[in-house]
């Protein structure tokens, strides 16, 4: 009697702990991501005009950097969380969504000052069962997040391409008034430590869709200095060589959240477009990872272009006036043919409004007395000029 008894038990609590697990890996990787990618609208929202509907519907409007493959989230399905999916994007009327993948974050993440000691991502990764090679590999967790979007374009092929070439992107653009229901993405890594210290792993990368690559994230690597890492120092010699393989590949070189001094280090020997995917600008909003004048000014000079983000480390108070002040005056400074979009969607920020609501930029920009030509430039034709500079001919 005791035996079986105690057997019994057993049996309910192995049951018990097994629905617990898989209770957890149902509901916490949703929690943590509603958590983190949040939309808090701002107390003051500009009133849509016929004139700046009318306007943004003709628009082709590009964004240079959203999260949205970190998250369990069908690309193809609108969920009631989050910023970014492909019926959102439609609605926004996006034409081209830059897709990162981020591949390692530090615990406590902040601002001024991490390692890449710890890691946030594998913790993410297994409770979102991710395949195993994911847990320890870098690399592995950027092919597997191409992979999601690859599955996710061949499942609808009539609703989202993806962009890897000039030809493919020159074609989406003359065909994207005639498929309105439709969208592009492009992939892109967040922070050079996915190749995990090997030179070869760029090629890899590349050979899984990537055409832009930002060299730091939130810590130093083998490249060089992050904004908020330990050295803050430029780009090493191993990074030299992966700027120019890089280039030599057809995949554009990002310095979001890159230190200052491998900012000016890569401006020194970029020969194509250099890309800022996401920032601020210092001058509106102060803080470590914005631009400064002189940074904006160089960069323009290599014909880049500089995308201007929605939440508060980017513009300070998260809400289109402010957004627009830090698009106002990186115009001044770099030329309204060097600024575009980087809203940093579904990378755990906080932001005013999901992409589905971009007609608030676009209001924000006539009111603030630019042009139907200028506004077209910003919201997306700077981005697709530089994109055709940088990737790979194609045919």
């Amino acid at each position: 009697m005791h035996v079986r008894s105690g057997r019994v038990v057993w049996r309910v609590v192995g049951a018990v702990l097994v629905l617990g697990v898989v209770a957890a890996l149902l509901i916490v990787p949703a929690q943590v991501d509603r958590s983190m990618n949040r939309v808090v609208p701002a107390a003051a929202v500009p009133t849509v005009s016929s004139a700046a509907s009318a306007l943004h519907a003709t628009l082709f409007i590009a964004d240079l950097h959203a999260d949205q493959l970190l998250w369990n989230r069908d690309p193809l399905a609108e969920a009631d969380h989050g910023h970014v999916d492909v019926p959102r994007l439609v609605r926004g009327h996006v034409g081209l969504q830059v897709m990162s993948a981020v591949t390692k974050t530090p615990r406590n993440m902040n601002y001024i000052n991490n390692t890449g000691d710890t890691d946030n991502i594998t913790a993410l990764a297994m409770i979102q069962r991710w395949p195993i090679s994911t847990w320890r590999s870098l690399t592995a967790r950027a092919v597997y997040q191409s992979t999601r979007l690859h599955h996710a374009a061949a499942d609808a092929p009539d609703r989202l391409r993806l962009i890897k070439t000039r030809a493919q992107l020159d074609t989406w653009v003359e065909t994207r008034a005639q498929q309105p229901d439709a969208v592009a993405a492009m992939l892109a890594i967040e922070g050079m430590h996915a190749i995990e210290g090997q030179l070869d792993r760029i090629d890899t990368l590349f050979a899984a869709g990537y055409r832009m690559m930002g060299l730091t994230h939130f810590f130093d690597n083998e490249l060089g200095g992050s904004a908020h890492g330990v050295s803050r120092g430029g780009l090493t010699p191993f990074g030299r060589r992966a700027v120019q393989r890089m280039e030599q590949l057809g995949i554009a070189v990002d310095v979001a959240h890159a230190s200052p001094a491998l900012v000016d280090d890569v401006l020194r020997v970029a020969t194509k477009p250099v890309v800022v995917s996401h920032t601020g600008v210092a001058a509106v909003c102060p803080g470590p990872r914005n631009l400064t004048d002189a940074q904006l000014t160089r960069i323009a000079a290599t014909r880049g272009v500089i995308g201007v983000g929605y939440w508060d480390g980017a513009v300070c108070t998260a809400d289109v006036p402010h957004i627009v002040a830090s698009i106002l005056h990186a115009v001044r400074v770099a030329g309204v043919a060097h600024v575009g979009l980087g809203s940093d969607f579904d990378g755990a920020v906080t932001t005013p409004f999901d992409t589905s609501q971009l007609v608030q930029i676009t209001q924000g920009l006539l009111d603030a007395g630019l042009s139907a030509a200028e506004i077209r430039a910003i919201m997306g034709e700077n981005v697709v000029r530089v994109l055709r500079e940088t990737l790979p001919l194609g045919s």
